[in-house]
């Protein structure tokens, strides 16, 4: 069986780098409906699709499901975005779940300490699924936390932390908002081939998905820009260019 991040490599190769954030508000209603209806207009511009916790909680398992085959129809890799942080037998039945949803990856806090993050990435591994674990993420406040300097046998940054535990764990990637590109400079020189880049916040926040991906990241995901524009094919497209380096 194929990793999750084999998948999502080899399907980014055609399509481009982008994976949409479908994460709507409270105000629109059928988002079933209108979730398939984004992969079926928008699949041949993206690599994947990621679910947020306050979309997910309206839906029935059975309309989660049906999005998540929907996806795969199409070949896109999924990701439940649930920021998963708690106790080892908690984040076991969690993730079961999960993949019983027809989720590939789920994306965890690595704040509940490497012993479970490890037990964690080791359970999804043995499921062909996979773990995106928080580094940096891209409001401006993240500054106030993930910046926070702190001493664990040594004084380093929140976010230094972070991208260590990342790699002892040997999760398949980090999330590190495309809003900080030298905190990605430093992520990605120091991560080389052994993770992932995960980079929101293009475009609404202010991220330039050109310079993230100059700067290391090596998936855009995007929200706001694709679904609140006049026309999502097109600036799906664009974006797709952007994150092949055109």
């Amino acid at each position: 069986m194929a990793t999750f991040k084999t998948r999502l490599s080899q399907i980014s190769k055609i399509n481009g780098r982008v994976i949409l954030a479908n994460d709507y508000d409270f105000s629109v209603k059928n988002l079933e409906s209108k979730t398939i209806q984004n992969i079926k207009q928008l699949h041949p511009f993206l690599c994947g699709i990621k679910l947020n916790f306050h979309l997910l909680l309206p839906l029935s398992g059975k309309e989660i499901l049906k999005i998540n085959e929907t996806a795969h129809k199409y070949g896109l890799q999924t990701i439940a975005d649930i920021k998963l942080n708690d106790i080892g037998n908690t984040n076991r039945v969690t993730t079961e779940h999960l993949w019983n949803l027809g989720f590939d990856a789920v994306i965890a806090n690595p704040i509940m300490g490497l012993d479970s993050l490890k037990n964690l990435v080791q359970s999804a591994h043995k499921n062909g699924k996979g773990v995106i674990t928080l580094c940096h993420m891209s409001a401006p406040e993240a500054k106030l936390s993930y910046d926070m300097e702190i001493k664990m046998g040594k004084n380093q940054q929140l976010y230094e932390l972070f991208l260590n535990w990342a790699l002892a764990a040997k999760v398949d990637g980090i999330v590190v908002g495309a809003t900080f590109p030298k905190i990605i400079q430093y992520c990605s020189k120091k991560a080389g081939k052994n993770l992932s880049i995960f980079s929101p916040g293009v475009g609404t926040q202010g991220g330039s998905a050109s310079e993230v991906i100059s700067s290391g990241t090596n998936y855009l995901i995007v929200g706001r820009m694709i679904l609140n524009s006049k026309n999502p094919i097109q600036s799906a497209k664009e974006l797709q260019l952007q994150s092949f380096g055109k």
